[in-house]
Order: C-alpha cells, then structure tokens, then sequence
C-alpha cells in the first residue's frame, strides 16, 4: 500500500502542474488581457487567490505521500 501511496503522490504533483498550466493559460492570462471588466476581475481572482490554493494543495499533499509522510509506520 505504501507503494501507492508513493505512485499516487507523483500523479498529485504531475496534476498540480497541469492545474497550473491550464490555469494560467486557459483562464488567468487569456481573462486578465480582456478588455471587459468582469472578465480582467475573474482572472486576477483566478491567479491571485484560487491558483496558489489549489496547486499548493496538491503539490504540497502530492510531495507528502510521496516521501512517505502518510505511510503506514507513520501513523
């Protein structure tokens, strides 16, 4: 089981890392370029306050399965 926990703390950080992209150049960047104003808010939302949250979460969660932090001798 701790194996898996290993893997699947690889597949958190490689999906931080996808969240990130496509946040940035799906939603931040494109929304913040725009000339209306309810799109240029949306995107400083995104990156300001979603974006740090949600791939800090998952690099942070992803990094602590993977050098084993919830391994069974561990808790």
């Amino acid at each position: 089981m701790d194996q898996v926990k290993k893997i699947l703390g690889i597949v958190w950080m490689l999906l931080a890392v996808v969240v990130a992209y496509y946040g940035l150049s799906m939603f931040g960047i494109p929304k913040i370029m725009s000339d209306k104003q309810e799109d240029n808010v949306f995107g400083w939302i995104i990156l300001t306050v979603l974006m740090p949250i949600i791939v800090g979460g998952l690099a942070i969660f992803g990094w602590y399965s993977f050098t084993g932090e919830y391994s069974d001798d561990k808790l």
